[in-house]
């Protein structure tokens, strides 16, 4: 294992992994945690403001072996969805709409972290190369 293939990489692809570890950990916080409390909330925009930051950098990520659309590929949709999903959430939360945003939060955390995050393993991407070698 060697952070040098991330580390080497375009600061964008650093923004967007680092961002997506730290969502990855407060995530598992916000599904363990008591809910409603004040740490709860204060993490929820620190998770969110995550969410976001890793759904637009993609944009500016562009891997060879996954293009289908140009240099877009289908992981895109799932940035769009995030940009919409986690307004939506938020403000299911502002209006006490608890069972709305469950939903909408452990959807993204299943979707966009983790089953994405597991992606990120195959080989010729950058987390393979870090986690396993080249």
């Amino acid at each position: 294992m060697s952070l040098a293939p991330l580390l080497n990489a375009p600061l964008v692809v650093h923004l967007h992994a680092f961002a997506a570890m730290a969502a990855l950990v407060l995530g598992i916080v916000q599904l363990v945690a008591p809910k409603g409390t004040l740490p709860h909330r204060t993490i929820g925009w620190i998770w969110a403001t995550l969410l976001l930051s890793i759904a637009i950098s993609s944009f500016w990520i562009h891997g060879k072996s996954s293009r289908m659309i140009g240099v877009w590929s289908p992981i895109h949709l799932l940035s769009i969805s995030v940009l919409f999903t986690v307004p939506m959430a938020l403000l299911a939360a502002h209006r006490h709409n608890v069972r709305t945003h469950k939903i909408a939060m452990i959807s993204i955390f299943t979707g966009a972290l983790v089953i994405a995050g597991i992606f990120t393993f195959v080989p010729g991407r950058i987390m393979h190369a870090v986690a396993f070698g080249n």
